[in-house]
């Protein structure tokens, strides 16, 4: 089955699931291309804030929303006949929202994820989540990822992405769909590689977080992001995804954002557990979700499971789960046995 998503403007449904600061962007960017969006909120005080008041002020205050995005708490009304779903929720939520709609998800709709992260335990990335709780194939699924702060994006800054499908056409559509003046959108054949790499630059992210925090320079910083893509990528290869993604958008592209960008969530927190913050009060005293957390425990987990060498990433979940002391990590880190630079593969 071909997908068939160019009803043009004014004849395109779609749903954007998840009324974060990204969801409302991407909301609000098919909004302001012509397309009826309807975009599902969590919290009741969002939704009559974006229908009264035309801006989402907790999440992303300060940007005006089209007229022509309407704001709803309930999900399954949202993705009703809707050709076209974009999934962008917190990764520990996926599962539960997505098994909430499906019973109501059209027989042809097409689903692209726009959120990053391993699931905890079943060790999934998003689009294999939607595979169980939605019943898709890989031909109704798409991913959106790349280096993009929604407030940049929300304010016309320029901006490239990708949208991986194994479906090849999907992958044109979704584009054409996305495409403005000021967002690029590229396609992509490797799904594994586009999620990996958005997924596990967030755990790269707090840990060079942490060493700023720690007031150390530009070298360590730097050998932090490249030695941090050396473990992506171990990964990666190990699950099937193109080495040659990693140098892309979702890779490096990304990854680089994350962990230099005083707008990151995850390079903010690892900032400031390595001035001395406990995990624990970062987390109480915020509602935003910093995704490296919850991906640094799977990441974790299953690199140690697959045989995958990660150190960083196994320093950094030690850090935030059991509460290794930021400069020993950074010690043990930097004392292992010497060895050549390049693996093998």
């Amino acid at each position: 089955m071909q997908p068939d998503l160019q009803g043009g403007p004014e004849g395109l449904r779609v749903a954007v699931v998840g009324g974060g600061s990204w969801g409302t962007t991407l909301a609000n960017l098919l909004a302001e291309k012509g397309l009826r969006v309807e975009l599902w909120v969590f919290e009741p005080e969002v939704a009559e804030q974006i229908r009264t008041l035309r801006e989402n002020r907790l999440f992303l205050p300060g940007v005006a929303l089209a007229p022509n995005l309407n704001a709803t708490t309930n999900l399954p009304q949202a993705v009703a006949d809707k050709e076209l779903v974009v999934v962008v929720v917190p990764s520990h939520v996926l599962r539960a929202t997505t098994a909430a709609m499906a019973g109501a998800l059209g027989p042809s709709a097409f689903v692209v994820s726009a959120s990053k992260g391993i699931e905890n335990r079943t060790y999934l990335t998003m689009t294999g989540v939607l595979r169980e709780t939605l019943g898709l194939s890989d031909l109704r699924l798409g991913v959106l990822s790349g280096p993009s702060f929604a407030a940049e994006v929300a304010r016309r800054m320029p901006t490239t992405v990708t949208v991986a499908s194994r479906n090849p056409e999907l992958a044109r559509q979704v584009q054409a769909i996305f495409a403005t003046p000021f967002f690029r959108v590229y396609t992509h054949a490797d799904v594994t590689g586009v999620e990996l790499g958005g997924s596990v630059k967030n755990v790269i992210a707090i840990a060079a977080g942490i060493v700023d925090g720690l007031g150390f320079g530009l070298n360590t910083r730097a050998a932090l992001i490249t030695r941090g893509m050396t473990e992506i990528r171990r990964l990666g290869i190990r699950l099937g995804a193109n080495p040659r993604t990693f140098t892309g958008l979702a890779g490096y592209g990304d990854l680089i954002l994350t962990c230099t960008g005083n707008l990151s969530r995850n390079h903010t927190l690892g900032y400031r557990i390595g001035r001395g913050e406990r995990l624990a009060a970062l987390l109480a005293g915020t509602r935003s979700v910093a995704e490296g957390v919850h991906t640094s425990e799977s990441v974790y987990n299953l690199s140690r499971q697959l045989g995958v060498e990660m150190p960083i990433c196994h320093q950094t979940y030690r850090i935030l789960y059991e509460e290794l002391p930021p400069k020993e990590a950074l010690f043990q880190l930097m004392s292992r046995n010497l060895k050549a630079e390049l693996d093998d593969e």
